[in-house]
């Protein structure tokens, strides 16, 4: 039995002793007896650890090396570049990418990872390597991975098949990017198709979604009334809609009564899209964020997500979740007090939510002993500071801990 003294737990206010027994929190309040060992957290914040709900763990530096720059820095260029190199990926560089990628979220307090795949690849080695680097991982980190058609369903010769066959091998979502197809109409019929797959496994929908600037784009539109025919919104999301942050007001009013009869869930990959939205824009240009406040206030879930580290489609990266809060939450203008205070709920519970882990995630009696610590009293320090994290426990054991930073102050007038 293990006891966390002087925890400043997320969402509670007061310090607070958690007491983990067996890897599983047994109980959460004040004197709650003794214990076989106690870990003084030193009245710091307590979070669930950090949810990553959207990454390409494939992708991983493969934009690293001479030549390997996207010079427009578009979307679609990105697309090309990775289409031109992957013919000469082997199972064996998909796990060293992957496990970089996932070593160095894990090193910033992420625990739970969701990871696309690309599987327009006939021998699908991406898919393979990440099957086995799923279980081999699942005592440190939580990995869903999507089975995602990067070249598009119908652009790459038969995609649908080897969608299906990645969800046979035991994919746990269905992907899709219908404003790549070479039609509207083709965009349409991609989001019915992988739907009725979705349906037909009984797994979860994430779509790359209108990953543009135009403000016409309607394939989240589609995508929302194919899901709610089917009573399919809790289990769908629509990643990166990034075209309806262009949508004129009266659009969106109509689209909000819908996504909330829907439950519709949404990702934001604020830094990713920053980079390469608006590329066309003179001035004003757009920064390629959706209505992440309004889709909250609607009671959507939103949660936000890193994407990719040092690939062809962003150059910059490193798993910390707190950068990718941090810069959210300023493109978004999530920044009153009220939102500050509540603002992990995006790199956190609401990944969770998109996630379906509810039922294994937070910290509550019964529920795994999986938390961060991170080096602030409050979650607006924390915001405010970009705190580290501190430490990661998993099941109740450490995955990691380091020592608060310290600074030799020589001058006097800076002490």
């Amino acid at each position: 039995m293990k006891k966390f003294i002087n925890a400043r737990i997320y969402g509670r206010g007061e310090a607070d002793e958690i007491l983990v027994e067996n890897g599983n929190f047994k109980a959460i309040g004040k004197d709650l007896g003794e214990a076989d060992e106690v870990i003084d957290l030193a009245n710091r914040l307590v979070l669930p650890p950090y949810v990553d709900p959207h990454l390409h763990l494939d992708y991983i530096f493969s934009g690293l090396g001479e030549g390997n720059a996207n010079i427009s820095g578009t979307l679609f260029e990105g697309i090309q570049r990775w289409s031109d190199n992957k013919k000469t990926l082997t199972k064996e560089m998909v796990r060293e990418r992957a496990m970089e990628g996932i070593q160095k979220e894990v090193s910033h307090g992420v625990q739970y990872i969701r990871s696309h795949v690309d599987i327009t690849d006939p021998e699908l080695t991406g898919m393979e390597a990440l099957l086995e680097l799923r279980e081999e991982l699942k005592d440190i980190v939580t990995l869903q991975l999507v089975a995602f058609p990067q070249e598009g369903f119908f652009r790459y010769e038969g995609a649908e098949a080897l969608l299906e066959k990645a969800l046979e091998m035991g994919a746990d979502v269905a992907g899709g990017i219908p404003h790549f197809e070479i039609s509207y109409e083709h965009g349409v019929e991609s989001l019915k198709r992988i739907v009725d797959l979705a349906v037909k496994y009984d797994v979860m929908i994430d779509i790359h979604c209108d990953e543009n600037d135009d403000p016409n784009s309607r394939f989240l539109e589609v995508l929302n009334a194919l899901v709610m025919e089917k009573d399919y919104g809790r289990k769908t999301t629509a990643s990166h809609t990034c075209s309806f942050g262009s949508a004129d007001n009266s659009y969106a009013a109509k689209m909000m009564g819908l996504f909330r009869e829907s439950n519709i869930n949404f990702i934001s990959c604020p830094t990713e899209n920053a980079h390469l939205q608006g590329r066309t824009d003179s001035y004003p240009k757009r920064r390629g964020l959706t209505r992440v406040k309004e889709l909250l206030e609607n009671g959507n879930t939103v949660a936000f997500a890193q994407d990719s580290i040092a690939d062809y489609w962003y150059p910059l990266g490193n798993g910390n979740m707190m950068n990718i809060l941090d810069n959210g939450m300023h493109l978004a203008h999530y920044t009153h007090i009220d939102e500050i205070n509540k603002a992990f709920d995006l790199v956190t519970l609401n990944g969770a939510k998109v996630m379906q882990l509810e039922a294994q995630y937070g910290i509550e009696a019964g529920k795994p002993a999986n938390f961060i610590v991170l080096d602030a009293g409050d979650a607006y320090e924390a915001i405010r500071e970009r705190a580290d994290v501190l430490s990661s426990v998993r099941n109740g054991e450490y995955l990691f801990k380091r020592a608060p930073r310290t600074n030799e102050i020589a001058h006097d007038f800076l002490k």
